[in-house]
């Protein structure tokens, strides 16, 4: 698909907005973890957190490590706009607005532009993974289970499965793994599982729901001799 790469970068921050809420305890079943998404999706407006991202490409059995942060604000329901800094050695930038994705490469001063409007189907199945939608929207999408507890970077989680339904998202994306606080309801971590065994794994620290994220703060200021592409297929 000609966007794919900007869908990773989606990928790469879908579920640190599992809005608060769908904690568990060890006698909650699915329905009640869902019904408490249901219940705390609609409060949510901003988002802004540490990220880790550990990308695995499986046929060299070699790991690439970025860090970062990301910023996430919704204004309205289906009004997304969300911007990731990746700092050096490897420094990127990305901001996602409706229907466009532009990343910015400053070692090369190039920006990638990706308009996702033909994609735009795919593209919502990723956002309903943790963007305030409601549990049936994510039933209808996708296969969910949960797994066991476990504790990701000293703090306490359940994770949950989720499989695609859609043959053009299972192309891309084989299964996902939530991890999801079982203190704050907010997802510390992911993993992507890829065909052909590759994965990337974010993890999330110092999240931060309660901000007031101004849009200048949301959009790539970039040099005026940027040079500009746009990846066709």
């Amino acid at each position: 698909m000609p966007a794919r790469r900007a869908l990773q970068v989606l990928c790469a921050v879908a579920f640190v907005l599992r809005p608060p809420g769908v904690a568990r305890s060890a006698g909650d079943d699915l329905a009640a973890a869902l019904a408490r998404m249901d219940d705390a999706g609609a409060s949510f407006k901003g988002l802004s957190a540490n990220i880790r991202k550990v990308s695995h490409t499986a046929v060299i059995n070699e790991d690439t490590v970025d860090t970062g942060t990301v910023y996430v604000k919704r204004p309205k329901p289906h009004d997304l706009r969300m911007r990731i800094d990746i700092q050096p050695p490897n420094p990127k930038q990305a901001e996602f607005s409706g229907h466009l994705v532009s990343i910015y490469y400053p070692k090369s001063n190039t920006v990638e532009e990706y308009d996702l409007g033909k994609e735009r189907g795919m593209v919502d199945q990723f956002l309903l993974l943790g963007f305030g939608s409601s549990s049936k929207e994510l039933q209808n999408a996708y296969s969910i289970r949960l797994g066991g507890p476990e504790t990701v970077a000293g703090e306490k989680a359940t994770r949950i499965e989720l499989t695609p339904k859609s043959a053009d998202v299972l192309a891309h994306l084989k299964k996902v793994d939530l991890w999801i606080s079982d203190a704050t309801g907010v997802a510390v971590q992911q993993k992507f599982y890829e065909p052909g065994g590759d994965y990337s794994m974010a993890t999330y620290t110092n999240i931060k729901t309660d901000v007031n994220i101004p849009d200048s703060a949301l959009r790539l200021n970039l040099p005026r001799d940027v040079r500009r592409q746009r990846p066709q297929k």
